[in-house]
């Protein structure tokens, strides 16, 4: 075996008991949510904001049930190259397959980032709070929550990178990865830089842990990047701007390392090439992943300039307690008094 290629941990199994339908990736979603929750909530008392315990809770699941319905939605439609949920839409977000629980199997985050951002603007406008501010306080949590969910993706031993013949390879079990022919010359001249195992003319090639790559950058380097200009922030709006950049640009780099879906390949490919997937990732070749992160980066520079240069650009404001109420507040305490009073109308 190469020096520094490992194998993939036995010991780790998807399910947390097996032979019980509760698996490690959903426990997964909780620590995320979790995470992000707590970090939000540090930075409310950082900066007094006015948001009660009930306000935050509800705030919170507007965004965790838009995460669920778009990561399932682009997963199913866009990612899933047949008509089969186009011709059975009410299988998307049915967790049983073939009479056994599933969950949810398969999630897209660009989905999921885009219909949370739906999610927290119509929360923002129905409770009249400024939505860059709150963006930014979701930006500077979500990161790091961020991270158990690509863990949950290395647990199950999926989206996995290409076949690398590097020190950091490393070999995922042959039930979850795809055995390669030693008919053809290139997975030969893996098998003799690697070491590789060969069986019967298979072998299982060493293969970047790209999962572990994206929980680094895309989590813990990004959320500790945007933790720290939290409140160095040159105005309001920054810190969503950073991250939808920051993250385009970290996965947009680490698609290059990652197989792409076998049924999709390439959707942008401005040099062809007879490479196999699962080997070389061309330059000017394109994943799904990768256009979607292009324009992530797209949206992250344009909304830096926006916010930039609005008017009310204040960028952290901490909220004293003896001010007088803040429009939310007010808004929704003249929204409690106005229900009090039809009431007593009607009960009159």
């Amino acid at each position: 075996m190469h020096l520094l290629s490992v194998n993939f941990p036995s010991w780790l199994k998807p399910e947390i008991i097996p032979g019980l339908p509760f698996r490690w990736y959903g426990l997964m979603y909780i620590f995320a949510f979790a995470t992000a929750f707590l970090l939000y909530r540090v930075q409310l008392k950082e900066r007094r904001f006015p948001m009660t315990e009930d306000g935050l809770y509800s705030m919170f699941s507007w965004g965790i049930l838009g995460i669920i319905l778009g990561a399932r939605l682009f997963s199913t439609l866009i990612y899933e190259t047949s008509d089969y949920y186009i011709l059975h839409p009410w299988l998307i977000f049915w967790p049983f397959q073939n009479g056994q629980f599933t969950g949810l199997m398969g999630m897209s985050y660009h989905g999921g980032a885009l219909f949370c951002c739906l999610a927290v603007i119509i929360y923002t406008k129905v409770k009249h709070y400024s939505f860059r501010e709150i963006s930014d306080m979701f930006a500077a949590s979500v990161p790091l929550g961020y991270t158990f969910g690509r863990l949950g993706n290395f647990i199950n031993a999926e989206l996995y990178g290409r076949v690398t013949t590097g020190p950091l390879g490393m070999v995922f079990p042959e039930e979850t990865t795809r055995l390669f022919s030693t008919n053809e010359m290139w997975v030969r001249e893996a098998v003799e830089k690697t070491g590789a195992v060969v069986r019967g003319g298979l072998v299982n090639l060493p293969r970047h842990p790209s999962q572990l790559y994206e929980m680094l950058f895309e989590g813990i380097i990004l959320w500790a990047i945007i933790w720290f200009f939290r409140n160095r922030k040159p105005f309001k709006g920054f810190l969503m701007g950073l991250y939808f950049f920051g993250y385009g640009l970290f996965r947009f780099f680490i698609e290059y390392f990652r197989e792409p879906d076998a049924d999709l390949g390439y959707r942008i490919e401005f040099v062809k090439t007879s490479l196999p997937l699962a080997y070389a990732h061309p330059p000017f070749s394109f994943s799904t992943g990768q256009i979607l992160c292009f324009l992530m980066i797209v949206f992250g520079i344009v909304w830096l300039l926006v916010c930039s240069r609005l008017s009310d650009r204040e960028p952290v404001r901490v909220y004293d307690v003896n001010e007088t109420e803040p429009e939310p507040v007010k808004a929704e305490k003249a929204g409690g008094r106005n229900r009090r009073r039809r009431l007593r109308r009607k009960l009159r």
